[in-house]
Order: C-alpha cells, then structure tokens, then sequence
C-alpha cells in the first residue's frame, strides 16, 4: 500500500501513514476548518490497510507499527475523529499486530496526558506516555 502523507497547516496537523517503515505518525494542533473533510481520507487509509492486512495470513502480517501522538492541541470535534483512529488501530491490533503507541504530551499539559489516558482506555489500547 502507498504511504499517505498530510503536509501540516497553521490548523492541521502533520500525518504520516508509511506501512513499509511500519511507522503511523500524527503531531501538530487539529483545529481544521472542515473535521470531517480532514480525517475522512485517513480513516479510509486505515479501512483499506486494515482489509489489506486481514486477507494475509498471520505470518505474512506486519510485525508491527509504532504509532506516535504528539498533538500541541486539537479541538473537540477532531477528539472524536482521533478517536476513531485509535478504533481502527484496535481493529489491527486484534488480528495479531503489535502495536506501539506513544502519547507525547509536555511535562506541564496534565490536560493533554488525561486525554491520552481516556483515549486508551476508550480504544481499549495500551499508551506508552512520554513527555516531550
């Protein structure tokens, strides 16, 4: 699958979706004008390298994908859209992935580790919890 790649604005953030170097990245602020525009094209990344990744047989599977957060903010509504992410990256890590999930946050935002902890817990994923 070709990785996808979505260049940071001043309102949304950078995304990398690179299956060959088994690396998933997302960091800057998510305040973008349109949400759903925004992350529609990501979710249906992951639905398709998910389907990929289903019609293999285990031992041809990815090993595993280190995905990191490192979001400065994002708004309510991109909160429901990350979330979905983390629910399609459950959907991997329940056919054998092993997944790596680093939540960078700064040493002084407690409100940003608080909301990596409720994601975790509300995707049913593991964090490793990093201050950046």
């Amino acid at each position: 699958m070709e990785k996808l790649i979505i260049e940071p604005t001043a309102n949304s953030p950078l995304i990398v979706l690179d299956p060959e170097m088994r690396n998933f990245e997302f960091s800057g602020e998510s305040r973008p004008e349109n949400v759903r525009k925004f992350y529609l094209p990501v979710l249906e990344w992951l639905e398709a390298y998910t389907a990929s990744q289903e019609s293999l047989q285990d031992d041809q599977r990815t090993s595993g994908l280190q995905c990191q957060f490192n979001f400065e903010y994002f708004n309510s509504t991109s909160a429901k859209y990350i979330l979905d992410i983390f629910k399609s990256l459950n959907a991997l890590h329940l056919l054998g992935l092993d997944l790596k999930i680093k939540w960078l946050y700064e040493e002084d935002d407690e409100d940003m580790l608080e909301v990596g902890q409720e994601m975790s817990r509300m995707s049913k994923l593991t964090f490793e919890y990093i201050i950046s």
